[in-house]
């Protein structure tokens, strides 16, 4: 018998159809890394299953044991608020383990990178290439704030500049980071979209790539977030160590 908790994946949910295939293919991606694992996906808005029904669909079936995981890069709004709102409406029988967000990571890093040499980069660009890290934006200052610091650190490995950009909510978009870029004297400009799936903002920010030399594909079902699904699922299921030096 299979012990382990179901890995429940959280994901947004978009009326573009691009989106759920891709929500989809990574998750098919986690079931390949652990065969053993049962990985369901439920959806907040715009798609079925909702994740209210996978979770009375679960329970109907006499599991105990769920982990939930925000398919999310930061902790905004949908993190702090309406996943944990979905998730205490959850049948009583259930023990549900909200697992942290995605990011940041340096497995993301590795993604974005893996993206960018997909579009045609190579390591040996990165000194003479300014990156821009496109996320979608959010009202959320702590979000911001996250993006911005990923920009800085990942400046430190060997990139010419990295500049965050936001498809809204915030500023600079990502047409004036590629101006900025060009105004600095990099001698080609990169913008890599963090996030996860197709629509309506990567899309935006496609558009806003327009000056820029390469622009890399969303992450995805690259296998670094899938491997990254996998060890914040494994965080979330170890039981909470409360005596000392246990």
């Amino acid at each position: 018998m299979n012990t382990q908790p179901v890995l429940l994946v959280i994901a947004h949910g978009s009326r573009d159809p691009r989106h759920t295939a891709t929500v989809h293919a990574l998750v098919r991606q986690v079931r390949a890394m652990r065969p053993g694992l049962r990985v369901e996906t439920g959806f907040l808005d715009f798609n079925v299953p909702s994740v209210q029904g996978v979770l009375e669909s679960l329970a109907a079936e006499g599991v105990r044991d769920v982990v939930a995981l925000p398919l999310l890069l930061t902790r905004a709004f949908h993190a702090k608020a309406d996943i944990p709102a979905v998730l205490r409406e959850a049948p009583a029988r259930l023990r549900i383990r909200q697992a942290d967000v995605l990011g940041p990571s340096p497995l993301l890093i590795a993604a974005l990178e893996r993206r960018l040499y997909e579009a045609g980069l190579t390591p040996a660009d990165k000194s003479s290439t300014g990156v821009v890290l496109a996320s979608a934006g959010s009202t959320d200052p702590e979000a911001i704030a996250v993006i911005a610091e990923i920009a800085r650190e990942w400046r430190h490995t060997g990139w010419c500049a990295v500049r965050p950009a936001f498809a809204s909510a915030a500023l600079p978009r990502t047409e004036d980071a590629v101006r900025e870029l060009r105004d600095l004297g990099c001698a080609r400009v990169a913008v890599a979209p963090y996030v996860l799936a197709p629509g309506r903002l990567p899309d935006r920010i496609a558009r806003g790539a327009a000056g820029a030399d390469v622009l890399a594909d969303v992450l995805g079902a690259a296998p670094e977030v899938a491997r990254l699904l996998l060890a914040r699922y494994e965080a979330a299921r170890r039981p909470v160590l409360t005596a000392l030096g246990a």
